[in-house]
């Protein structure tokens, strides 16, 4: 077997992406519809023991981080345990870096326990300081939550704490600046994410979406930014703000993407693993675990996945087609 977690284009995978449940507490208008999306049935779900099955054996041929994410990570009535479950394992790095990205929903009440249960780094999205468009385009009244949630995780000690988030246009593409100075403020590092083609109603359009490059005319407008090097795999290329220590992030996969680096891969909450947040094709590993397979088929079925990883995500040629899950059922 060869060693470490590679591809057919030479590409090392250390970052592994488990989505922990497909349900979500907000409606957000680029990602799902008003009445939400059909949901995997729960008996489709992982249950703790068999994901940390699958991440232990993943670590142990590894993945050196792994980010929770979902739908809402928080919903899952068992995130302490799953958290302490995954800081505990062990690989040839050691002990992987577990981090999460969440709505901040919950974030008052679990940041304390979620950190000591070993979660080291946290992404929150927010994209609006105004309660009542968050309102608008969330579906939902929980501005107020999600500032008691960032809070609570400073409080707490977590740092650095990225805020992420997407511009659309006419919507909230006027508080680009806004954004960045209250980050700056409050000791945030800001992260903003080009809207994919991942949302559940499918209305995504690449000529209306905020393309990176705008998104950095908007700040350069009123700041210098000067990019960092040594980006590596990391989806955000960051730019320091009127020379440090401040920075910010521009994650534009859409229009400059980074697949060239990618070392990632995704599981989702029902147990099928992709090497591609855009794949179309899944591997099974649920099924494969619940029928009794050893260890090594699960490396084996891993190793199959990364075979088939293709060399960019194609949202660019003009064959590309939307994954057949949205982005609450793949994990971001």
């Amino acid at each position: 077997m060869t060693h470490g977690l590679v591809d057919s284009f030479g590409r090392v995978h250390r970052d592994l992406r488990i989505s922990l449940t497909d349900k979500c507490n907000l409606r957000c208008t680029y990602c799902m519809p008003a009445d939400g999306v059909p949901l995997a049935p729960k008996p489709t779900l992982l249950t703790l023991e068999e994901m940390l099955t699958i991440a232990r054996v993943a670590v142990e041929a590894g993945i050196a981080e792994i980010r929770l994410t979902g739908g809402e990570p928080l919903l899952r009535p068992d995130i302490v345990a799953i958290v302490e479950g995954l800081a505990a394992l062990e690989g040839p790095e050691g002990h992987p870096e577990i981090s999460m990205t969440t709505n901040g929903i919950g974030l008052a009440r679990l940041a304390e326990p979620l950190r000591e249960a070993g979660l080291a780094r946290l992404n929150v999205s927010l994209d609006t300081l105004d309660p009542e468009r968050f309102k608008t385009m969330t579906r939902r009244g929980r501005f107020d939550d999600v500032m008691a949630g960032l809070d609570a995780a400073r409080a707490t000690g977590f740092e650095p704490i990225k805020v992420n988030t997407v511009l659309l246009r006419g919507e909230n593409d006027d508080e680009a600046n806004d954004l960045l100075e209250w980050a700056i403020r409050e000791g945030y590092e800001l992260r903003f994410i080009e809207q994919m083609p991942l949302d559940g109603g499918h209305i995504w359009s690449r000529t209306e979406m905020i393309t990176g490059a705008e998104i950095l005319d908007a700040l350069r407008a009123h700041h210098t930014l000067t990019e960092v090097p040594g980006r590596g795999a990391a989806p955000a290329e960051l730019f320091e703000v009127d020379g440090g220590p401040a920075r910010v992030g521009v994650v534009a996969s859409v229009t400059m993407p980074f697949c060239g680096a990618c070392d990632r891969l995704r599981l989702t909450s029902d147990g099928q693993l992709r090497s591609c947040l855009f794949s179309r094709t899944e591997t099974n590993l649920r099924d494969i675990l619940r029928s009794g397979a050893s260890d090594d088929d699960i490396t084996a079925k891993i190793h199959e996945c990364l075979a088939g990883k293709l060399p960019g995500h194609g949202i660019n040629e003009p064959g590309f087609l939307q994954p057949p899950r949205p982005m609450n059922a793949i994990g971001g």
